[in-house]
């Protein structure tokens, strides 16, 4: 029997596979784009006060409507200093899986990273890195799953008819490079404020992005500007705005926010037990995206929910992706730590 809740599902099933299709040039996002600093420009590696830094985010979109997105990132990163100066390098990981529609869409990323961090002063940060990512990605579908115009007939679907499809592959291997470049630094009474600004390029090989026999089929370039300014607002609050512009192949996307941040404990100078945040970000003409965040000692968690705003809202009834991210910064206490250094990149 069908009904007008089984009508609706079909209707934003339709409405989605028509969206993925539209997209199918566009990368990976995640509306915590700031806990996810390698999948915006490898030269934001090692930006960030401590020696290491372990970051993950998961992503769980429109489950409520059909079977759509689940997104994983997972980043590693450690900075050390470089010479008699104060020069640093970064080396990184940046990992990303990925599983979208009933055909179970997956990419898999493993992609290393490198960033060189040339200190512009010897008196107050002030950097200029370069970074470079490239790596392997896999993509797969479960060729079981698809329909095509060939298995229906007269009498409708017909599931033991074959779909046509004699050139489609399940899966394929690739290989993906960036590059990117960023300047931060500190500002202000006490230099106790901070600034980056970075830019980069994605997919500078243009790899293969078909499941089809035919190379001509390429993932489109995608360029990202990225800005992030953090003011001190008193002793116990701070303010920090982040925006990222992308362009890739037709699709622009622009996302910006900011975070309002409250220390709590005893010692707020040097060591609050807790800092408090929240804020909101807009991806424009998508979602808003409300954030919510706690940092205790050396770890961060930040909680986040897309309120669909796009042309799909009707569809979605506004619903959209929930995100969760868990971030730990720490030092290693030996004698080429950052710890101990007067100068080093950091936001």
């Amino acid at each position: 029997m069908i009904t007008g809740r089984s009508i609706k599902r079909s209707i934003a099933g339709l409405t989605l596979l028509l969206s993925l299709l539209n997209a199918k040039a566009q990368d990976i996002h995640f509306s915590q784009f700031f806990e996810a600093p390698l999948l915006r420009n490898p030269s934001l590696a090692g930006i960030y006060t401590g020696d290491y830094r372990i970051q993950g985010v998961y992503r769980d979109q429109w489950n409520s409507i059909t079977n759509a997105y689940r997104t994983g990132s997972l980043n590693a990163e450690y900075k050390f200093h470089m010479g008699t100066g104060n020069d640093f390098m970064t080396t990184g990981l940046q990992a990303v899986f990925d599983k979208a529609g009933t055909v179970g869409l997956t990419t898999t990323q493993i992609l290393p990273a490198l960033n060189y961090h040339k200190s512009l002063s010897d008196e107050k940060t002030m950097y200029l890195s370069l970074g470079f990512m490239g790596g392997l990605i896999r993509k797969s579908i479960d060729i079981t799953k698809i329909t095509t115009d060939n298995q229906y007939t007269g009498g409708g679907y017909d599931a033991t008819l074959p779909n046509g499809e004699t050139m489609l592959s399940p899966n394929y291997a690739t290989w993906d490079a960036s590059v990117g470049m960023s300047f931060n630094t500190t500002f202000g009474p006490d230099q106790e404020n901070s600034m980056f600004i970075g830019f980069a390029y994605h997919h500078l090989n243009r790899p293969k992005n078909t499941f089809y026999h035919n190379y001509s089929i390429e993932l489109n370039p995608k360029y990202v500007a990225s800005i992030g300014v953090k003011w001190s607002v008193d002793d116990v609050s701070s303010l920090t705005l982040q925006a990222d512009h992308s362009i890739q192949g037709n699709n622009t996307e622009t996302i910006g926010g900011a975070l309002y941040s409250y220390k709590l404990g005893y010692d707020l100078d040097n060591n609050p037990t807790y800092t408090l945040s929240a804020g909101l970000f807009l991806r424009w003409k998508d979602a808003l995206v409300p954030v919510l965040k706690i940092d205790w000692g050396h770890l961060s968690t930040a909680l986040s929910y897309d309120v669909n705003i796009s042309q799909l809202k009707t569809v979605s009834m506004g619903r959209g992706g929930f995100e969760i991210s868990l971030c730990y910064i720490g030092f290693l206490h030996h004698d080429n730590s950052s710890e101990y250094k007067m100068l080093c990149p950091k936001f």
